[in-house]
């Protein structure tokens, strides 16, 4: 057997020890981008190595797993894993996202206490050696301000389902008003928001952390909108600001074509070539201002076709810079 299949198997292994509901065989194709056939083999193979593995019935479906885990030799991860790791600490780092770093840092550190000492010593090495070689660019923009606490808090509230209180500054320099939420998620970004709907609100809308103070859960169930969904809520907006969707048409230049193809402007997006080698690129989303921003990065490559809001939003934002950078004002704020 080839050592890329052999690791695609230990992989498969590893995924149904690791699920307590297991896995069909649809989503094991759809994980190595297989077909069903050549899924069913991988599963029939998986169970020549570990005779163990079951078969769970959902009515017609099938799923399978491997109940009690693999041997811990099964379970050693690599150290690309463990770089990995360590490089995603040193990338929350910088970000300012200390708490995250610091619940990376105790995880690797966790997993390294499960592997066998004189292999440790030898990971170590090969680590450390990869982490002097491999670095996060540094990237320009704001680094989000929470307070751990605030978060470990919002987190505990989100899993018990109950409701909080704090005390919020809807300015940030502004006068504190405290407001009764019931949780529905957090949203990450260059700043941090818990999705929230107010006590006697119809809908859920955005609470920055760093403007919240004396966060306290409540014994009071939450109660979420039925059918609410983060992902759902998330892809209403071109960023983070929601507002109500819109139907956005783009235009990107032929030269940019290739680059904006690989380019993820949002979930809804669908591209259509042009015969002269520009793309159409359409999408759902509110957050006008930030696709207006956003577009700017491009220098002239893409086009605003509509809507019409969008069209007017890029002139006055033009309009504003180009009086900035002749020496005039801001006024407009």
């Amino acid at each position: 057997m080839r050592l890329d299949k052999a690791t695609a198997l230990l992989h498969l292994a590893r995924r149904l020890a690791g699920s307590a509901e297991g896995l069909g065989l649809e989503e094991i194709a759809a994980e190595f981008g297989v077909d069903r056939r050549t899924a069913e083999r991988m599963r029939d193979a998986v169970r020549d190595l570990f005779p163990q593995l079951e078969e769970v019935r959902e009515g017609r479906a099938k799923r399978f797993r491997i109940p009690g885990g693999l041997d811990p030799f099964f379970e050693t991860p690599t150290v690309e894993e463990l770089a990995d790791l360590a490089l995603a600490a040193d990338a929350a780092r910088q970000e300012g996202l200390q708490g995250r770093a610091d619940n990376l840092v105790s995880l690797a550190g966790k997993v390294e206490s499960r592997i066998r000492p004189g292999l440790r010593v030898r990971y170590a090495a090969d680590v450390e050696a990869l982490a002097l070689t491999e670095r996060i660019a540094l990237r320009p923009g704001p680094r989000p301000a929470c307070d751990p606490e605030v978060l470990r808090r919002l987190r505990a509230a989100l899993l018990a389902m109950k409701q909080v209180r704090f005390a919020y500054a809807a300015r940030g320099d502004g006068e504190s008003v405290v407001r009764t939420v019931d949780p529905c998620g957090l949203l990450f970004g260059s700043v941090y928001y818990l999705v929230g709907r107010r006590t006697g609100a119809p809908d859920p809308v955005l609470w920055r952390l760093d403007r919240m103070a004396g966060v306290e859960v409540l014994d009071v169930p939450a109660r979420v909108p039925d059918g609410f969904e983060m992902d759902a809520f998330a892809a209403q907006s071109f960023g983070v600001f929601q507002e109500p969707v819109e139907d956005i048409v783009l235009r990107v230049r032929p030269g940019s074509a290739d680059l904006a193809r690989a380019f993820l402007f949002h979930p809804s997006q669908v591209f259509e070539p042009q015969a002269d080698g520009s793309l159409i690129l359409r999408l759902r989303a509110g957050g006008l201002l930030e696709l207006c921003w956003h577009l700017f990065t491009w220098r002239g490559e893409i086009e605003v076709l509509g809507p019409d809001r969008l069209k007017a939003m890029m002139a006055e934002e033009l309009a504003r810079f180009a009086s900035l950078a002749a020496g005039g004002t801001n006024d407009q704020s």
